[in-house]
């Protein structure tokens, strides 16, 4: 034994009589190990102060930040109340203008026709012959709404136009070409250049 214990490197460490001859194992981990730290808590805790409501809860709004959203909904609905207002009353005001306006037009004409009714009950009224009367009472109800707008449409000898002309019937011609209008049965009505009312008309075709 005590040649053993001069051999022995002078360098290496005693061994201490007390710990045996099996080696003990280090601890796992350290206080840094994120093991050991999820155990006690410690870095949860600081998450959960990083993060508030990390765990599911909805985070408190303050009460001033709530107010002043309130406030500003209520500006926005404020501004839209008035301006359906404002848009309810300029269609009801063009609405009453429209009104006076076709209102007007309809006195007017009316008062430029009873001298035509005039001329008519005096037609009536006479002993004679009233053709003629009846003839330049037509007339001066056409000068009337000629300046209206109204104007007859151009018929017999015209060619065939479907915009003004409805054929009403069809016949053989050898002295006219296809398509010209022979015969107006009922007159048709221009109102500012628009079609109104078509000329019933009979058209020539090709025997």
């Amino acid at each position: 034994m005590a040649g053993e214990e001069e051999r022995r490197d002078p360098n290496l460490p005693e061994e201490d009589p007390l710990r045996g001859d099996d080696p003990v194992e280090e601890a796992q981990g350290s206080p840094d190990d994120p093991d050991i730290v999820e155990e006690t808590g410690a870095v949860v805790e600081e998450s959960e102060a990083e993060n508030p409501g990390a765990d599911g809860e909805e985070p408190v709004v303050p009460l001033s930040e709530f107010e002043a959203v309130s406030a500003e909904r209520d500006q926005y609905l404020d501004a839209l109340k008035r301006l359906k207002a404002e848009f309810d009353n300029s269609r009801k005001r063009q609405q009453r203008e429209r009104a006076r306006t076709l209102e007007a037009a309809s006195e007017k004409l009316v008062q430029e026709l009873l001298p035509v009714l005039d001329n008519l009950d005096r037609a009536l009224e006479s002993d004679g012959d009233i053709r003629g009367g009846v003839q330049a009472t037509r007339e001066q109800l056409a000068d009337v709404l000629a300046e209206e707008g109204l104007l007859p449409v151009a018929s017999d000898g015209q060619p065939f136009d479907p915009n003004v002309h409805e054929a009403v019937m069809g016949r053989p011609s050898e002295d006219h070409e296809d398509g010209t209008v022979l015969q107006t049965f009922q007159r048709g009505y221009l109102l500012n250049g628009r079609a109104i009312r078509p000329a019933k008309v009979v058209v020539a075709k090709q025997a």
